[in-house]
């Protein structure tokens, strides 16, 4: 039964959507509750936490994405220099949506502000996706 088990594992951790998808909610779990805890806890206003919460996600899912979903992981530090800057350029698009896209959410339409959080994440789960697969971690050939 261990075997079968290990095997599907093996089989899913393979299978890069599902790994994204995995570590995409792993990086919104560390979002949200970093979010949370500034707003709930330390009582910062809505941007303020929202951006910060956004950063720790942002460096949390560079670290995931490079390892484990597209296989980018430098023998040398410098090595990453290039990928982590068109990363966090391609995050700041989605945290531009994401920022923008609170915003309207909660002081236009009144949502309450860990809905709208977690609403405006499914589309810059699926836009981080797009960016990162097609503009930051681009296979060469060989």
């Amino acid at each position: 039964m261990k075997k079968i088990i290990k095997k599907i594992i093996k089989k899913l951790l393979n299978n890069k959507i599902i790994c994204y998808i995995f570590f995409g909610g792993c990086t919104t779990m560390v979002n949200l509750i970093v979010f949370t805890v500034l707003r709930r806890f330390i009582y910062l206003p809505l941007q303020h936490a929202n951006i910060i919460s956004i950063v720790v996600a942002v460096l949390f899912a560079y670290t995931v994405n490079a390892k484990f979903i597209f296989d980018a992981c430098y023998n040398k530090f410098y090595k990453h220099l290039y990928p982590i800057a068109k990363f966090f350029s391609a995050r700041g698009i989605s945290m531009i949506v994401e920022v923008a896209g609170v915003w309207l959410l909660v002081n236009q339409l009144n949502f309450v502000d860990l809905y709208a959080k977690i609403i405006v994440n499914i589309v810059v789960i699926v836009l981080n996706y797009i960016l990162s697969k097609y503009y930051v971690f681009i296979k060469k050939d060989k």
